[in-house]
């Protein structure tokens, strides 16, 4: 499970001209699963350590410094956007390939089920659409930008 996190003062997402997802100020999250990314991971020690990891960082500023408050403390929303693209192979050629990513229907049952256990503990998320061509928008806030890999926790 990977992940980019951006601190946003804003962001969106749309689907064919229609919004379906959007956040003031908050963290968007860029969301991939690959291979060897199961769905009985779900609920287990690194499933929950990335969450947990995700609502804790410390990315926003409060009196004691610029990047010193997590969303718990700052407030604030989550856009997830699910990014398959994440576990590009770029070794080869020029063309990127996808095969370390999840299949789409594994793909699929893991975020869902990141969202909605996102869900439990955040009560402001927004999502994409799943397997939609989306336009995302956001406005970087910082910039602050992390990326998470669930194989190095």
């Amino acid at each position: 499970m990977r992940a980019v996190l951006q601190r946003v003062r804003s962001a969106s997402v749309s689907v064919k001209g229609r919004t379906v997802g959007e956040i003031g100020p908050g963290i968007a999250v860029l969301l991939g699963f690959g291979g060897s990314d199961d769905p009985d991971m779900v609920g287990g020690p690194v499933w929950n350590k990335f969450m947990q990891k995700l609502l804790g960082l410390r990315l926003f500023p409060d009196a004691g410094g610029p990047i010193n408050a997590s969303l718990a403390d700052h407030g604030g929303a989550v856009l997830v956007v699910s990014q398959f693209t994440l576990y590009a192979d770029v070794r080869k050629g020029r063309r990127p390939s996808f095969s370390k990513a999840a299949q789409p229907e594994a793909a699929l049952t893991l975020y869902t089920s990141f969202v909605a256990d996102l869900r439990r503990q955040w009560p402001l998320v927004a999502e994409g659409e799943f397997g939609a061509d989306m336009d995302v928008s956001l406005v970087n806030w910082g910039p602050v930008t992390i990326w998470l890999d669930s194989d190095e926790f």
